[in-house]
C-alpha cells in the first residue's frame, strides 16, 4: 500500500507565482472520518483507495498531515460578486495542496475546501457544513457523467466538530476536490490589480504552459490565450443551457481559465423550463437566473480582457480594440455551440438548418414551461411515433403540434437523442431528501443510491423511475444556500 507520505506532489503555481499566495495550513480537525470516497477518481489520479481511507489518507485529505512535498497555499485572487469589485477575495476557507501528475500524465490540483480560516476568510470561520459538501459531491460527479467539464470531488471527510449556519449548528466537512487548475478571472483581476506587470504576464504565462501551450507559439500568445478562454467558456454555458443547469452564483472569481465548471454552492437543474428561474437564496434581482448566464458569462468575460490589457499591446488603445475583437466573438462561439447542441438534442442530421425549428421550439419552451429533462427525453418517443408522453408536458398540448409535425419532417433519430438527453439529472427534491437523511439522521444510503443512479444519467433502467420525476406541482419553491 502506498504511503500518504510517499505521494509525490508538484507545486509549479507556488513555484511560479510568488505574490498570488499565501503560504498556510489547514485547522486541526479533531476527529476525522470519512464520509465519502470517490475510489474511481482516486484510481484516475494514481492514488490508493486504501491509503486514503487510513489516518494517514484522511490527514491529507483534510490537510493536516501532507507529504513533504506537497506546499498548502492560499490563492489569492478578486473578482466582481454580483457585479460589485472586490479587490481582495482568495481562499477564505480553502487550501491548494499541490498537483498530481496522473498516471496518464495529466496535471492535477489537489484543494481543500473547508480546511479552517485563511487571511482571506473576510470575518468567515473558515470551516464548511457537511450538506454543502455533500451537494458539491453529488452535483460535480453528476456533471462530469454528464459529459461538462467541472471539478471533480475525491472525498469528503467530516471533522468531529459542529459549524454554525443560519439553521443552527451543522457538522463540520472537508471536501476534497481536483480540478485542471483553479486558476479564475478573478486571479487575473487580482495580478492587474498589483501594478506590477511581471506579476501579470508571469500568470499569463503559467495559464498558456497550463492549459494551452500552444499559444506560446502564436504572434500574439495572450490575445490567443484570451481567444481560447472565450471559447472553452462559451462552449461550457452552451452545455450548462443544454441540460437546465443553473450555476447560482456566476461571480467573476467562479469562473476558471480551464472551461471547467467550479464552486457548486447554490446550483440546481431546471425543474420547470423558465428563464427567469433563480434558486440562490442571495440573488434577489435575479442577476445569475438561468436565461441570463451567457451575457453573464460575456460580462465576465470582459473584465478578463480588461486585466489582460497590459499584455496585449504598447499602446493602450490598440489593446483595447484587440480585446474587444476577441470578446465580440463570444456571442458566435456561443450561439454556434449552442445550436449545434441542441441539434444534437433533437436527432437532427448535422448541416441541418435547424433555425427556424430551434427559434419556434424556445418561444415554445418559454411560453409552455414543460420540464425541462423530460421533455427532450420524451421527444425521443414522439420520434419513434408515439407524442403522448411528451404531449403530457405542456399545458396546451395543441401549441405543441405543429412544432411536432415540423420537427418529425426533418427525420430526427430517437437512438441519437438518447445517447445526449438524460434520463437522470440530480432533482432537486432527492438532492434535499438525501442531504437532508446524510446531515440530520447520518444516512448516506439515499446519496448514495443517487450517486449510483447519476453516474449513468442517459441510460434507463428499470426501478429508478422516481429518479427520472420533477417534484410536482405542489412542492414549495426551491432554493439552495451557499454554506459560507
Amino acid at each position: 500500500m502506498t504511503a500518504a507520505t510517499e505521494i509525490t506532489f508538484e507545486n509549479t503555481f507556488a513555484r511560479d507565482l510568488d505574490g498570488l499566495y499565501l503560504p498556510w495550513e489547514a485547522a486541526p480537525a479533531p476527529e476525522p472520518r470519512l464520509v465519502l470516497l470517490n475510489e474511481a477518481l482516486a484510481r484516475e489520479l494514481g492514488l490508493d483507495p486504501a491509503m486514503l481511507r487510513s489516518p494517514e489518507g484522511l490527514g491529507l485529505l483534510t490537510g493536516t498531515a501532507v507529504p513533504e512535498s506537497a506546499t498548502t497555499v492560499a490563492q489569492a485572487y478578486a473578482g466582481h460578486q454580483f457585479g460589485n469589485y472586490s479587490p481582495r477575495l482568495g481562499d477564505g476557507r480553502a487550501l491548494l495542496v499541490g498537483e498530481l501528475v496522473t498516471p496518464d500524465g495529466r496535471r492535477r490540483d489537489l484543494h481543500l475546501k473547508g480546511s479552517g480560516r485563511t487571511p482571506f476568510a473576510r470575518g468567515g470561520d473558515g470551516k464548511a457544513p457537511l450538506g454543502p459538501m455533500l451537494r458539491e459531491y453529488l452535483v460535480s460527479e453528476a456533471m462530469h457523467a454528464l459529459g461538462v467539464p467541472s471539478t471533480r470531488s475525491l472525498a469528503v471527510v467530516g471533522t468531529g466538530e459542529h459549524v454554525m449556519r443560519e439553521r443552527g449548528p451543522e457538522p463540520g466537512a472537508v471536501l476534497a476536490r481536483t480540478a485542471s487548475s483553479h486558476l479564475r478571472v478573478g486571479t487575473f483581476q487580482f495580478a492587474a490589480a498589483t501594478g506590477d506587470p511581471d506579476v501579470l504576464r508571469r500568470l499569463a504565462d503559467h495559464a498558456i504552459a497550463r492549459h494551452h501551450p500552444d499559444c506560446a507559439g502564436a504572434d500574439h500568445p495572450y490575445l490567443e490565450l484570451y481567444r481560447r478562454v472565450v471559447g472553452v467558456q462559451a462552449r461550457l454555458i452552451a452545455q450548462w443551457m443544454h441540460l437546465g443547469f443553473v450555476h447560482g452564483v456566476m461571480n467573476t472569481d467562479n469562473m476558471t481559465i480551464s472551461g471547467e465548471t467550479i464552486d457548486y454552492g447554490p446550483c440546481a437543474f431546471l425543474d420547470a423550463h423558465d428563464p427567469a428561474t433563480v434558486y440562490s437564496s442571495i440573488d434577489e434581482g435575479g442577476r445569475y437566473a438561468y436565461g441570463n448566464q451567457p451575457g453573464i458569462a460575456q460580462w465576465n468575460l470582459a473584465r478578463f480582457g480588461e486585466a489582460l490589457i497590459p499584455l496585449l499591446a504598447d499602446d493602450q488603445d490598440e489593446a483595447i480594440r484587440l480585446a474587444t475583437e476577441v470578446l465580440q466573438g463570444f456571442a458566435e462561439e456561443y450561439l454556434t455551440a449552442r445550436d449545434d447542441g441542441y441539434r444534437a438534442k433533437l436527432g437532427l442530421p448535422a448541416g441541418l438548418d435547424a433555425g427556424p425549428l430551434l427559434t419556434d421550439l424556445f418561444a415554445l419552451l418559454e411560453a409552455q414551461k414543460p420540464d425541462h429533462t423530460l421533455f427532450f427525453r420524451r421527444l425521443s418517443d414522439a420520434a419513434r411515433g408515439d407524442a403522448g408522453p411528451v404531449r403530457e408536458l405542456v399545458g396546451d398540448p395543441s401549441a405543441l403540434d405543429e412544432w411536432l409535425s415540423s420537427w418529425r419532417a426533418a427525420g430526427p433519430s430517437p437512438e441519437e437523442m438518447d445517447r445526449v438527453n438524460p434520463v437522470y439529472v440530480p432533482r432537486n427534491h432527492l438532492v434535499e431528501a438525501a442531504l437532508g437523511a446524510a446531515v440530520v439522521d447520518g444516512d448516506l444510503e439515499p446519496v448514495q443510491w443517487m450517486l449510483q443512479v447519476l453516474a449513468h444519467p442517459y441510460d434507463e433502467r428499470e426501478g429508478y423511475e422516481r429518479y427520472a420525476q420533477p417534484a410536482g406541482p405542489d412542492a414549495p419553491p426551491f432554493m439552495t444556500f451557499c454554506g459560507t
